[in-house]
């Protein structure tokens, strides 16, 4: 779905303000916001799929926000993240950053044996057009759709505006 430059214009302003307030920080290790898990059956031949770390910032925007988790795969095989649905928001894009440029994607790849991050400042799940506004302390709920391994539902707790997953705070 392209947006007219305006409102890209606006979507970047707002990952960067929450970029500059959450920090770039990774997800802190064990925790376990989310959960689900693709069929596999060992290292073989199928993704293995689980998400941890997942947080939404308390957006400032009325209408948009942004959302980061981690999703680790312990199979032998690797496995796209192809979308991203919500019934708290009217349409979830998946977008990456590179070089400081913020580009919606089709795809994100998980690979075998690793990690895909969603972080402030890079790979991040842009939830618009939200029925309310994300206040901290409640969820927001997330299917992430994948080429191989199906769909994970993930409960996404609000944090506040500033949170930082490094520090938890």
């Amino acid at each position: 779905m392209r947006r007219p430059a305006a409102a890209a214009a606006l979507l970047a302003g707002a990952v960067t303000a929450s970029a500059l307030l959450t920090g770039c920080g990774g997800t802190a290790s064990g925790a376990t916001s989310g959960s689900g898990s693709g069929s596999g059956s060992g290292p073989g031949g199928r993704p293995e799929l689980s998400v941890s770390g997942a947080y939404m910032p308390q957006p400032v925007s009325d209408s948009m926000a942004a959302g980061f988790l981690t999703i680790t795969n312990k199979g032998g095989v690797k496995d796209e993240l192809t979308s991203a649905t919500s019934p708290d928001a009217g349409d979830v894009t998946v977008h990456e950053t590179d070089g400081g440029a913020m580009r919606e994607v089709s795809r994100l790849t998980v690979p075998a044996h690793g990690r895909l991050v969603f972080e402030s400042g890079g790979n991040h799940l842009m939830f618009d057009r939200l029925a309310h506004k994300p206040v901290q302390g409640r969820t927001v709920t997330v299917k992430l759709h994948f080429a191989a391994s199906g769909d994970l539902t993930v409960e996404m707790p609000v944090k506040p505006a500033t949170y930082n997953p490094a520090t938890g705070h």
